[in-house]
């Protein structure tokens, strides 16, 4: 196994800054600094920052109900940080951030590997939202927001929108760029009063109190192994 997906398995950090840590020096296998697109085999050890890489570290994959004023960074700075908010001590990642504001689905997860793959651009994996707006809904605004809304110098892609009431809709979107939603919905002209996340592809919020997590189901694991296309999982 190449030896950033290895670091990202195991939850050290996405393959990304596994790349980075080992330009930098700061990966050995053995007893030698690693290098870009080393292999690690069965009976290799592999230290990172000087501390061993634990190999039988559990998995975890967790759908967590973040509410507001939890704040999805491990800095020790931030009181309501995501690892005190859930009680975990292991790293682990977040699957598409949620601002401060907004609460909702997360997916949580010390699977480096399965967290580049849901956020890759090119993948198109739908992420579900429920928005309230402050001024009522026109059907002017729900087809442009439908279509695509140009935020940031380019357009977004189209999504699927569902009215739920005057001044509520669903949408469905394919990308996961920065204040994305509250940034289509002031460019329309109104605001977000409270944005809640439903659904990540397979995973869905359901009755999940806020503030409370759960294990993925087996099913639910491994629908979404397949969706991404990674049966390797299927059999971990």
């Amino acid at each position: 196994m190449r030896i950033n997906k290895y670091l990202a398995n195991h939850g050290v950090c996405s393959r990304r800054e596994a790349d980075r840590l080992i330009e930098a020096g700061s990966i050995r296998i053995n007893d030698r600094i690693a290098v870009l697109g080393d292999d690690v085999g069965e009976d290799d050890i592999v230290f990172a920052n000087n501390a061993p890489v634990n190999p039988e570290t559990d998995e975890i994959y967790l759908a967590y109900h973040k509410p507001r004023g939890v704040e999805v960074t491990h800095s020790d700075d931030v009181a309501q940080n995501l690892p005190r908010a859930l009680g975990l001590h292991e790293h682990v990642f977040a699957v598409g951030r949620l601002d401060k504001d907004s609460s909702g689905l997360l997916l949580v997860t010390n699977d480096g590997d399965i967290v580049n793959k849901i956020l890759k651009p090119i993948g198109g994996h739908e992420k579900e939202y429920l928005v309230h707006v402050r001024r009522p809904l026109t059907k002017d605004f729900l087809e442009k927001i439908a279509a695509g809304v140009p935020i940031d110098g380019r357009p977004t892609r189209a999504a699927t929108v569902e009215r739920q009431n005057k001044n509520a809709f669903k949408i469905v979107i394919t990308e996961g760029r920065n204040r994305q939603i509250r940034k289509m919905v002031e460019t329309l002209g109104n605001e977000v009063t409270s944005l809640k996340r439903t659904r990540v592809m397979n995973i869905k919020l359901g009755h999940l109190k806020q503030g409370q997590a759960r294990p993925l189901s087996n099913k639910e694991k491994s629908t979404l192994f397949k969706l991404l296309g990674d049966d390797t999982q299927l059999f971990k």
